[in-house]
């Protein structure tokens, strides 16, 4: 079943959450009509490859091309018009930065992939129940209704400075028109009631003066509480769920929204200090004992002032993580030479600031490490913002060209340290930029999440380690030293990231089986308890009886699932996590022949299969296959082992003992879409063969001895042609065959 299909299916509340995230950057039509072409994609890849991208972008134009000659037979004028105008919109949006579109949809894609795993929970996670509590959406909607109200009391204080300033003149013209008089003509009546009413229009403009002070001091006030106690909360609730989405969480959006409100925010505080300084200027003009101007303005405007350095200073941050291109779900895990990218934007959009901002990236600034290991950064590290570098118009920019380099003093030295030791020392990218604006100068400075460089890719799985266990565990985004007494994490919380990791990574997450066996695996229980887990536990303390660490495990189960079996998780054929004895518990009362898949527990990166099936008497015997690992998967598919898999028992001839999945699919069913080709007709040898050579084929075949109920030497793969097999068959009893098999020469 296709991942939209699944989605289809899912929960009215789950679909809220689908159509959440689907907007005019990847409308949800072209999500319906593509479907399968979309799934079939590596949009993830594309993301950081333009040349890929464009390619994409282009089929995905042709793809449509295509639907609209199809709903054109059918004079769906609707669905016509919808697409045309979609088409269009994608063109024009995306034209000149393909990679964009790949991030959308690859986004949407994983996100999808994460509320399926979300709908197979038992309950919601803790971490995703945070991160969407109803307390938040209220302060997001209360922050945007504040803005908008201090936008308007800008304006109407705009309006009151201009009727100050017209007030202004009018008694300025009528003081200069008396003092213009003829000293007999200010001694009449009518001297006497203009002086009255500028006496009345002195009151008016004092009056107005303190009126206007009066409200732009609210304004100040209103900003500097909606910043301390909601917008910079809100800012850092997006840092965290940033946090999150990086180890697999949910998609951080919202960012688009703190944007407007930062620079709906800028552009009312830039306008009151226009305000104060016209009311400088009409002070200078003219003032009066009591004139509250020169006593009121300087301090309100240095309260404006330093609110707009503080809004400035909140608004420049990493949009996207260093990520290198080559592992994309593996961000902030950088490896010395390797190119990385990284993405910042400036949440205050004035067209003021295009192309006049440059941002200049340094590694470990300021920063002292316990670790002899230094790095500077190669490529091209300084750059300007600009609008035209993001397609949702925001004010950014991406380095792409980025790699780290360690310093040849630290060189010699990194070969005494051990793989956890570089795996657990975090560094920090950090940027800085400079803005000229309005007479005044300010100096910003954002750093990425901590992260770790890698001098060898076998490394990797660790980094990654110490990434996951770092963002589940601190909500500080700069603790560097923090591997120096890493805390614990509750275990519901690292559950619920593990089946990020298989939701993100591989496709599906794990239901509550599965991360029941996980827990079985880390603590000895099987419930959801809220008990700690150590770092030490999870990442260097081997698992007992084992020669590997938890993690270890559970990293190359991701890398086999990646590989080689990825269309058989992804379809939820393989149960993988469940022990021995659960196994035995679910196949007892199942029909001979009913099996299932699951990962080795003794062997890293290995998958095996147990079948179910009764003794002559009727009693239950179960068989499980050496596992299969990623070099013997290499030679021949998972599906095709399934399918051609052979069972030599007693003196029975040799037949594959595989015939229902768990629970009661047939075998055919569940796997025969990913056979790699259909079984070759057995025939036999001709005087001519293709070139001369008859053609051949692996069959896994495996023998159980009439003492044993364990497969013998079970993953033996004998490399002969179906004919030859045929003959021998017909020409070799079973026995014969079983006595060649344990040959010492069939070993090689």
């Amino acid at each position: 079943m296709s991942q939209w299909n699944q989605v289809q299916q899912l929960e009215i509340k789950f679909l809220e959450q689908v159509d959440q995230f689907y907007d005019d950057n990847f409308p949800m039509e072209i999500r319906h009509l593509l479907a399968q072409w979309i799934e079939h994609q590596d949009w993830e890849v594309a993301s950081n490859n333009e040349t890929m991208a464009t390619i994409l972008l282009q089929n995905l134009l042709i793809q449509l091309d295509d639907q609209l000659g199809r709903v054109s037979k059918e004079k769906n004028l609707l669905l016509i018009h919808n697409l045309k105008r979609i088409r269009k919109v994608l063109q024009g949006k995306f034209h000149g930065n393909p990679m964009h579109v790949a991030v959308v949809i690859s986004n949407c894609l994983r996100e999808e992939r994460r509320i399926l795993a979300a709908a197979n929970m038992p309950v919601q996670g803790p971490l995703e129940k945070s991160l969407q509590s109803s307390s938040v959406s209220e302060r997001q909607r209360n922050v945007e209704h504040k803005v908008a109200a201090i936008k308007n009391s800008v304006q109407i204080t705009e309006q009151d400075t201009k009727y100050l300033e017209d007030l202004q003149d009018e008694f300025d013209y009528r003081y200069k028109t008396i003092q213009m008089m003829d000293q007999g003509d200010k001694n009449n009546a009518v001297m006497s009631q203009e002086v009255l009413t500028l006496q009345e229009m002195l009151n008016s403009l004092n009056f107005k003066r303190k009126e206007a002070l009066s409200k732009m001091t609210q304004i100040v006030n209103e900003t500097d509480l909606l910043m301390t106690s909601m917008l910079l909360e809100e800012l850092q609730d997006w840092k965290r769920r940033q946090q999150v989405a990086c180890i697999g969480g949910p998609l951080h959006n919202g960012l688009d929204q703190l944007q407007n409100c930062f620079t709906l925010l800028a552009e009312s505080l830039f306008q009151l200090k226009r305000q104060l300084e016209k009311l400088e200027e009409q002070s200078t003009k003219m003032t009066y004992e009591g004139d509250p101007i020169p006593m009121q303005r300087p301090h309100l405007l240095e309260r404006v002032t330093f609110l707009i350095y503080n809004i400035f200073k909140n608004s420049f941050v990493v949009e996207r993580q260093p990520c290198m291109p080559t592992h994309p779900q593996r961000p902030m895990v950088l490896k010395t030479l390797i190119q990385f990218t990284v993405k910042l934007r400036l949440l205050i959009k004035l067209p003021e600031l295009n192309y006049q901002v440059k941002v200049k990236a340094s590694i470990d600034k300021n920063v002292s490490t316990l670790s002899n290991r230094r790095f500077v950064l190669c490529g091209t590290h300084v750059k300007a913002m600009s609008i035209e570098e993001s397609s949702n118009g925001s004010l950014s920019v991406e380095f792409r060209h980025l790699q780290p380099k360690e310093m040849k003093s630290s060189a010699g030295s990194k070969g005494n340290e051990g793989c956890h030791m570089v795996t657990e020392e975090l560094h920090s990218i950090t940027f800085e930029a400079q803005i000229c604006l309005y007479g005044l100068t300010i100096d910003l400075e954002t750093s990425s999440l901590p992260v770790v460089i890698i001098s060898n890719v076998s490394q990797l799985p660790n980094a990654w380690a110490s990434i996951i266990w770092y963002n589940v565990s601190t909500n500080d985004s700069q603790n560097l030293v923090f591997f120096n007494n890493p805390p614990s994490a509750t275990l519901s919380q690292l559950l619920e990231v593990m089946s990020w990791q298989f939701s993100s990574y591989v496709g599906r997450g794990l239901n509550s089986d599965q991360l029941n066996m996980l827990a079985e695996k880390l603590t000895v229980q099987s419930s959801f308890s809220d008990g700690h887990l150590t770092w030490s536990k999870f990442c260097k303390e081997h698992l007992p009886g084992k020669s590997f660490t938890f993690w270890t495990w559970l990293e190359a189960i991701l890398d086999l699932i990646k590989k080689h079996i990825l269309p058989l998780w992804i379809d939820g054929y393989v149960m993988g996590f469940v022990s021995k004895e659960k196994e035995r518990l679910l196949l007892k009362d199942k029909m001979p022949g009913t099996f299932l898949l699951r990962f080795s527990e003794s062997h890293l990166g290995g998958i095996t299969f147990t079948w179910v099936d009764h003794s002559e008497n009727g009693e239950v015997r179960f068989h499980s296959v050496e596992p299969y690992n990623k070099g013997r998967l290499s030679a021949l598919p998972f599906a095709d082992i399934l399918r051609d898999y052979k069972v030599i028992m007693a003196e029975n001839i040799p037949e594959n003992p595989l015939k229902y999945l768990y629970p009661d699919i047939p075998k055919d069913k569940a796997f025969s879409k990913h056979y790699s080709s259909q079984p070759s007709e057995v025939s036999r040898p001709t005087e001519r063969g293709d070139k001369g050579y008859v053609p051949s084929v692996f069959i896994p075949i495996s023998t159980i001895r009439s003492d044993s109920s364990e497969p013998q030497s079970p993953s033996d793969l004998l490399p002969m042609s179906p004919s030859v097999y045929a003959v021998l068959r017909e020409n070799l009893s079973p026995t014969t065959i079983e006595t060649a098999m344990k040959s010492p020469y069939s070993a090689e």
